[in-house]
């Protein structure tokens, strides 16, 4: 940045700060109005032009951003969490804090830590054929990277892209999810508040606005949802040439080892299908399991519901279902299989008044049923049997390859089996999900999953450009190659190509 944009910036920024005041007494009422397609237009004009006119190369600004995301989330939490669980028609505050603000708060922390460490010229390796020149790598600000937050974790699914497209130094525009309208609204709020529009804005809207926002010649586009709008996504953003990240979902299945520790791996898959009720892209989707443990899987799935979950119907720590297309739709996967195959974990059923959609075990359902060939995206919890290691692993890589694989054992020998013969988006040993909030992993699916990966210095190098640069040395030999062609250089060409 040159001593004459930094003086404008300087200037702008407090333009900046009275609008932050101005727009923190408008009422929450007018931020509720969806966002037309023009203003949508307009603010995206606004940011392209700043991210050319003002690229944000120095750490401190990017430093103050995390501040301010921090600041909102500290002071705002309360009010946002019970946004969601209004949304929900219930879900756990508790559940809130644990799954979408604490990995937002230690995901500010970490890129506060070494987000400046990032951003720096980094040297990378040189053949000796042209030394003493060196080669380096500067990130640099992609510019304005846009953001589609789903409903299922709407606060930490927003936070999460913020915080590394803000790291990287770009500006955001981020489109909320018309299925959680309560926290869209909440959240648009507090942004409005704690940003200037000249960095953060949120738009807010049904479909069709959806639909044009993934329009939008984005510098980067970072998509979160299901793998069927995905596809619409990509295809709407191809005509810009923008690069994408689709964060998208499918089954993820459970490998039980023979002769795994049963009860502990009931405990952790029961644990990752209960959470925010099954609504979690990375929730154990079916188990893989013999059949000799089929019986001491359910009655350990039964104790371990009357443990953690006692009273469901009124417990406060159990969450709803979203809404009642979603309910619908997973009830009516279930009226479509045998009644016998289907066990309770608990003494409640499932209530489209209150959404409650309880635990279930389904036994065997066949491949063609559409809770084997969708998304579940609710506690429900198929059991397949498997004979060898061998018929496992065969049945996982059959299908798509998921976002996650969780595999319980013991066996060192049979878990380098499962590691290295297949793919997927991420893998868990003895546990489910919390690869999810490892800020040193990159989090990302693998072909109907999604592609490309974030999280920490993953999301840093995605939302930059990982510009390469050749630095020649005064004194070089380059010259002695140029034509015309001679036998110093037929002689060096021979020792070169040998």
């Amino acid at each position: 940045m040159t001593d004459t944009q930094q003086n404008n910036y300087q200037a702008d920024d407090q333009i900046i700060e009275q609008t932050r005041h101005h727009m923190a007494n408008e009422t929450s009422q007018s931020l509720s109005i969806a966002t037309t397609i023009d203003e949508m237009h307009a603010q995206f004009s606004h940011l392209y032009k700043l991210s050319r006119d003002q690229p944000i190369n120095d750490w401190a600004t990017r430093a103050e951003q995390l501040d301010n995301l921090e600041l909102m989330l500290s002071e705002r939490q309360d009010s946002l969490a019970q946004a969601i669980s209004a949304d929900f028609g219930y879900r756990s505050e508790s559940e809130t804090q644990f799954a979408e603000l604490f990995p937002s708060f230690t995901g500010i922390s970490h890129a506060r830590k070494y987000g400046k460490k990032w951003m720096k010229p980094r040297r990378a390796s040189i053949s000796a054929l042209y030394m003493p020149a060196h080669n380096e790598i500067q990130p640099q600000p992609l510019g304005v990277v846009g953001i589609m937050v789903p409903w299922n974790y709407p606060l930490f699914l927003a936070v999460g892209p913020i915080i590394d497209a803000l790291t990287a130094g770009n500006r955001v525009m981020v489109k909320m999810s018309e299925a959680a309208p309560k926290f869209a609204q909440s959240f648009a709020e507090a942004v409005a508040r704690y940003f200037s529009q000249d960095m953060v804005c949120v738009v807010l809207g049904e479909v069709d606005i959806a639909q044009e926002f993934s329009k939008l010649p984005f510098d980067h586009l970072l998509y979160t949802g299901s793998t069927a709008v995905g596809k619409k996504v990509m295809a709407a953003a191809a005509p810009n040439l923008t690069p994408v990240t689709l964060e998208l979902g499918g089954k993820s299945p459970v490998i039980v080892l023979n002769g795994a520790n049963l009860e502990s791996a009931v405990n952790r898959v029961m644990m990752g299908k209960t959470l925010n009720a099954g609504q979690t892209c990375i929730a154990p989707d079916y188990v893989l399991v013999q059949r000799k443990e089929h019986e001491a899987f359910i009655r350990l799935a039964k104790e371990w519901m009357d443990k953690h979950y006692p009273n469901i119907a009124d417990n406060p720590d159990y969450s709803r279902i979203i809404n009642n297309q979603q309910f619908k739709r997973v009830k009516g996967y279930l009226d479509q299989l045998p009644g016998e195959d289907v066990h309770l974990l608990t003494d409640a059923e499932p209530n489209i008044d209150t959404r409650l959609m309880p635990p279930i075990i389904v036994s065997e359902p066949n491949d063609d049923s559409e809770v084997m060939q969708n998304e579940i995206f609710a506690p429900v919890l198929p059991l397949v049997h498997y004979d060898t290691l061998e018929d496992a692993i065969d049945y996982v890589n059959a299908r798509p390859r998921p976002l996650a694989l969780y595999v319980f054992g013991d066996d060192q020998n049979e878990i380098e089996q499962v590691r290295s013969h297949t793919v997927s988006g991420g893998l868990c040993i003895n546990e489910v999900i919390l690869h999810v909030v490892q800020h040193d992993l990159p989090f990302g699916g693998v072909g109907h999953s999604g592609t490309g990966a974030y999280h920490g210095q993953a999301g840093f190098e995605r939302l930059s450009h990982m510009k390469p640069i050749f630095v020649q040395n005064k004194l070089n030999g380059m010259n002695l190659l140029l034509p015309p062609y001679g036998g110093f250089f037929k002689k060096a060409m021979g020792i070169m190509l040998k």
